[in-house]
């Protein structure tokens, strides 16, 4: 049996690492490999003799439907993990093409300075001042929601926030020592962009993209609740809350199910992305 020690030790272990959030992540990323071998069925087949199944737990339910069946008989379950393979994808391709994009504007416009610094950061206020729904919206009805369309609109809006961070960085480390020496020792400005100023942003570079992520599998759910965003039949998450929201006095699970999915996944990532911060920081590390 543990002792009062052990306990001590792994509740000390738990509140120090986010050890809840990377064992969410972990299944998620699970899921989202494994999806064909995990789901217990296709997603897109449905049962109607299975219409609005309750999960197994519930008077009436069936271990064969654990989380329920959908509107038209479709397993949840299988949907929902599914649906975390389309939300990683999202969110991965976005994070590295709004990532590379985005470091390299705000290194460039923190280092060189100048016409280049004021046109980069003019280009972020403005697409900081436009409204992302809206322009979805418009677009969606000029070309059809898509899956590429999503990832194209998502990091063409992802990467400012990486730019005025980065930028803000390189303004402090361009004027180290260490950079100073490198200019007397006959570097070229990219050679100390890149080998002494770049390596130095990465903390701040992995924090950022790992809150970001959870945002934007929460603005990905959005889009296609809105239907501007993953088409039907593919089992995305917000789709899936759509769809149920008919339901929710009736068969509650329905929306619910994929909605826990995507709180679950927000807040692990957000929560990661927090220790990350701290454990970065010096001075919030002491604390």
């Amino acid at each position: 049996m543990p002792t009062a020690g052990s306990w001590s030790s792994i509740y000390e272990f738990v509140r120090r690492y986010p050890v809840l959030p990377v064992i969410i992540l972990v299944g998620l990323a699970a899921m989202a490999l494994f999806a064909p071998i995990l789901a217990p069925m296709d997603p897109l087949d449905s049962d109607l003799s299975k219409v609005k199944a309750p999960p197994a737990w519930i008077e009436g339910g069936t271990i064969q439907y654990f989380l329920g069946a959908d509107g038209i008989g479709r397993d949840l379950l299988s949907r929902i993990i599914f649906g975390s393979r389309i939300s990683m994808l999202v969110a991965g391709v976005v994070i590295i093409t709004g990532g590379i994009v985005g470091v390299f504007l705000g290194l460039v416009a923190g280092y060189y300075g100048g016409v280049r610094d004021e046109v980069i950061m003019r280009l972020v206020d403005v697409f900081y001042a436009v409204p992302f729904i809206l322009v979805a919206l418009v677009v969606a009805v000029v070309f059809g929601s898509s899956l590429g369309l999503v990832m194209i609109l998502l990091s063409l809006f992802s990467w400012p926030i990486f730019a005025r961070q980065t930028r803000a960085l390189t303004l402090q480390l361009k004027t180290k020592d260490y950079v100073a020496a490198a200019k007397i020792a006959g570097a070229s400005p990219s050679r100390i962009a890149l080998r002494h100023i770049a390596p130095g942003l990465m903390n701040v570079v992995i924090v950022i993209a790992t809150l970001q992520v959870g945002n934007l599998i929460l603005t990905e759910s959005v889009l296609s609740f809105l239907g501007i965003g993953i088409p039907a039949p593919q089992p995305a998450w917000g789709s899936m809350i759509a769809e149920g929201r008919v339901f929710i006095t009736s068969a509650w699970w329905i929306p619910l199910m994929p909605g826990a999915a995507v709180f679950l996944t927000v807040f692990a990532f957000n929560f990661l992305g927090d220790w990350l911060r701290d454990y970065y920081d010096p001075n919030l590390r002491q604390l």
